[in-house]
């Protein structure tokens, strides 16, 4: 029987192209002629399509797990925005989606074609995910795994872009204020700031404020900043767009002039982030392409029947506003 690289060679087209053709991967865009190509050479080398699942009219399902609860999508459009992205997708693809929040391993697996692990699981999950055969992708959690796909954005290089742009406008001093999922483990912009920052001499100890993710947070870590008005950073990093909103509240009360005392820079660029005063400078992440992005990765895992893991990074952008110097 013929193989998928033999009729690529026929159709001059690569064996990624040939097996999407050939399993009717309903995301491929190809020219009309070249699909005519590969079916008339899988035709003519008489190459058999084995039989599965995939082709028996069975439609897929596919589990996404939330390790968070569902409220923090209200206080954070991020969230909701990448589920959004699930949603969609996989209503494209014709693919059935169940969703459970605030699942960390305490309950057992649903019963599904495949699962996305959105946010970080706890060990006890990730043990229980160990031991089953349903392919697993995970998203805005873990950013490698020896064993089940990753789809996620670089936090650790934001962190980075965004000191270097102050130090670039003349800053030597570069405050942060985030968030933590679990009191135990820094996020990656935190982690990141700390690291890049310290390299880079801008970055104090004193000038560090960790709450959880809210915009109440950050309006009281801003505050414990501002207690002693003389002392305190002309920049800063805030981990998300929802926590900049407090910080942006607490500033105002203060009478600090933003950017003219403190220039600011968030994460994420929700939808209000534009609309807000002053206008927040942000670095852009997609999340509803993140969560596009996994649902195809996972589609594609289970029709290729690949076994390697894929690692896939999502690219953010820098967006100056009114927040930051122009």
């Amino acid at each position: 029987m013929a193989t998928l690289k033999e009729i690529a060679e026929a159709a001059n087209v690569s064996v990624a192209t040939v097996s999407r053709v050939l399993n009717d991967d309903p995301t491929l865009s190809v020219k009309a002629q070249t699909r005519q190509k590969i079916l008339e050479a899988a035709e003519r080398l008489e190459y058999k399509v084995q039989p599965s699942k995939r082709h028996s009219g069975h439609r897929l399902t596919f589990a996404a797990l939330f390790t968070y609860k569902q409220g923090i999508e209200i206080n954070d459009p991020y969230y909701l925005a990448m589920r959004y992205g699930i949603e969609t997708q996989c209503e494209k693809l014709g693919i059935s989606l169940v969703a459970c929040y605030d699942f960390n391993g305490e309950k057992a697996l649903p019963a599904a074609d495949g699962l996305l692990v959105i946010g970080r699981p706890q060990p006890v999950l990730h043990e229980q995910l160990g031991q089953q055969k349903v392919p697993v992708v995970f998203l805005d959690g873990v950013v490698e795994d020896p064993q089940f796909d990753c789809v996620n954005v670089d936090l650790y290089k934001i962190s980075q872009k965004v000191i270097d742009y102050f130090i670039g406008r003349g800053y030597s001093r570069i405050g942060f204020i985030g968030g933590r999922d679990d009191p135990a483990f820094a996020d990656q912009r935190e982690h990141a700031f700390v690291e890049y920052g310290r390299l880079k001499n801008v970055v104090q100890p004193q000038d560090i404020y960790i709450g959880d993710f809210s915009s109440q947070a950050g309006y009281q870590c801003a505050k414990r900043m501002l207690e002693d008005t003389s002392d305190y950073p002309p920049a800063l990093l805030v981990a998300t767009d929802s926590i900049a909103i407090g910080v942006l509240r607490a500033l105002h009360e203060k009478g600090i002039q933003v950017p003219g005392q403190i220039a600011l820079i968030s994460v994420n660029d929700i939808p209000t982030a534009r609309f807000i005063f002053p206008a927040l400078s942000t670095v852009r992440i997609p999340s509803e392409t993140l969560g596009a992005q996994a649902v195809n990765l996972l589609m594609e895992r289970i029709r290729d029947e690949r076994t390697i893991p894929l690692s896939i990074f999502v690219p953010s952008s820098l967006q100056l506003r009114d927040t930051t110097l122009a």
